[in-house]
């Protein structure tokens, strides 16, 4: 049987953790910054979880 290959886009936009769940970041922090709010910059610049019901497709993609 041969090796699973990695889907490299899943691999630089999902990371598991040790406890096994998926982060990722949040959207629209790449452009037209100026006219949002700090408040909505800081809380776009963190990461968050993936939705349960995703996360073993994530896992498959990424091959943890």
């Amino acid at each position: 049987m041969p090796k699973m290959k990695t889907r490299k886009s899943a691999a630089k936009r999902f990371e598991i953790t040790k406890k096994g769940k998926a982060k990722r970041a949040k959207s629209t922090f790449n452009h037209k910054l100026e006219k949002k709010a700090p408040d909505r910059k800081r809380g776009n610049s963190k990461t968050t979880g993936v939705s349960n019901a995703d996360v073993k497709n994530v896992k498959e993609m990424i091959g943890a």
